[in-house]
């Protein structure tokens, strides 16, 4: 496509639905890993990005099924099959570098490309490292891969992020949930995608305090349930066809 031509002077109005915030809906999708039930997830967006998340799970081991255009998708970690997340997949999308907190909370073990294939960068995963060093775990990276490995299980640890990190603070959570005590994550972001994520494990059973605020505090749980969750309305979505509405009139 070279040219989108728009012929304006007609107001807009109506109804329409608002997407699944494709930044939720990728870390709910990693968090099915967490648990050894069914979830399913609605409202679930249509886009390259998750259905591509869907095709490293199930290299995982989780049996995916997402009948195109219900917008349902439903995820069943039963038996996982591989920890190992190769870097032909997590180099074309980074969400997908947020398989390795879930792998290394239930299985113990992990090894993930890194993203991109590259330790450094504008937006560096070593805030994701730390808080799991914190937690215990012994990682090395090596040939562009993280290896972790806490073979007798993620324990609590209270975690101070530098600066405010949307990644870390969902990463740090989805971890948290199966790790044995309190974890505490301080400066956490706030944002509405990271609120629907924890709601979400909660739902599974999971126990976290603080949501909304710059503190979480979670307990870790022995494991999840599955559950049926809504994912949240894309606010980027929904605030773009609000300013349509307001240049056009209507």
């Amino acid at each position: 496509m070279d040219r989108i031509t728009l012929v304006g002077g007609t107001q807009l109005k109506g109804s329409i639905p608002i997407s699944g915030a494709k930044n939720s809906a990728l870390k709910l999708q990693a968090a099915s890993l967490l648990t050894r039930e069914p979830l399913v997830l609605t409202n679930m967006p249509e886009l390259a990005d998750t259905r591509f998340m869907i095709e490293l799970l199930e290299q995982l081991g989780v049996t995916c099924f997402w009948p195109k255009g219900s917008g349902r998708l439903s995820m069943h970690a039963e038996d996982l099959t591989s920890t190992i997340a190769p870097y032909d997949l997590v180099r074309k999308m980074r969400a997908t570098f947020n398989v390795l907190g879930p792998l290394l909370a239930r299985v113990g073990h992990a090894t993930v490309s890194l993203p991109g294939g590259c330790a450094i960068g504008a937006r560096p995963v070593d805030l994701h490292l730390k808080a799991f060093e914190a937690m215990g775990a012994d990682i090395v990276i090596e040939g562009g891969y993280v290896k972790a490995a806490a073979l007798r299980g993620l324990k609590g640890a209270k975690i101070v992020f530098p600066f405010v990190s949307v990644g870390a603070t969902e990463h740090a959570m989805l971890a948290a949930t199966l790790a044995k005590g309190e974890t505490v994550l301080e400066n956490a972001a706030r944002e509405p995608e990271i609120s629907d994520i924890a709601n979400c494990l909660l739902a599974m059973g999971a126990k976290i305090e603080g949501i909304g605020t710059s503190t979480l505090r979670i307990q870790g749980v022995d494991e999840l349930k599955g559950t049926t969750w809504s994912v949240i309305p894309d606010r980027i979505e929904a605030g773009s066809y609000a300013c349509c509405v307001a240049a056009a009139g209507g």
